[in-house]
């Protein structure tokens, strides 16, 4: 058996949490996409060069109401300024150079972020080269989703109402995987503290940051006390 062999392996297994999650996400994408009136291989398309999830889904209203595209790449970049956030964490496990450090980058998502920084690659498995293929594969299921769905289009037929709930369980799936592997408590708790605190002081539409604030908080006051 080749060295490539059991990484692969153990790449697509780590990844079928992802599977399930993307690929009918990637359909409802898809299907709202083709609606604005834009040939379905666009949609495989943005997936390949932005793949950026719940941005692209903002894309497809931002588009449906007629805004520019420095309005929606203005956007995504305030979305999307978490991953500075995961890019603190992730950065020194990658290499410092190469495909092997770019592509995990570029390819960085909730999941794929989830999934790199709780899995280690199996025996005889470059460490690198098996978090580009995780990461790889995440993307190709998002992008094998936005296909299928882009391409049947209103064939579907009915409302693709609720099927966004797979990126709900997506995450589910993850949490328990991430308890699991780390078998702590105290990183969970804060995370539901930091919920609870984005809930009540963010509300809806600034929940996400404010989380991500009382997370830096708590970091940084670690750090000060490792350091002291």
């Amino acid at each position: 058996m080749s060295e490539r062999t059991p990484g692969l392996a153990a790449a697509a297994r780590a990844s079928l949490p992802v599977f399930f999650g993307y690929v009918p996400l990637g359909m409802v994408f898809g299907v709202l996409f083709v609606q604005l009136g834009y040939a379905w291989w666009y949609a495989t398309l943005m997936s390949i060069a932005v793949f950026a999830g719940a941005a692209q889904f903002m894309a497809v209203t931002l588009l449906a109401a007629g805004a520019g595209v420095g309005e929606i790449a203005v956007t995504t970049v305030v979305i999307n300024a978490r991953h500075a956030f995961y890019g603190l964490s992730l950065g020194p496990r990658l290499p410092r150079r190469g495909v092997t450090r770019w592509y995990p980058v570029f390819a960085l998502t909730d999941e794929t972020y989830s999934l790199l920084t709780s899995i280690q690659a199996p025996p005889g498995a470059d460490p690198a080269r098996f978090r580009v293929t995780v990461a790889a594969l995440n993307q190709f299921w998002w992008v094998l989703g936005t296909s299928l769905g882009a391409w049947l289009g209103s064939g579907l037929g009915g409302d693709v109402a609720g099927l966004d709930f797979a990126l709900t369980a997506l995450f589910v799936v993850l949490t328990i995987e991430q308890a699991m592997t780390v078998r702590a408590v105290r990183p969970f708790v804060i995370a539901a503290a930091a919920a609870a605190a984005g809930f009540v002081f963010g509300g809806r539409d600034y929940m996400l940051i404010v989380a991500l604030a009382f997370v830096t908080a708590v970091l940084l006051a670690d750090g000060s006390r490792e350091a002291a």
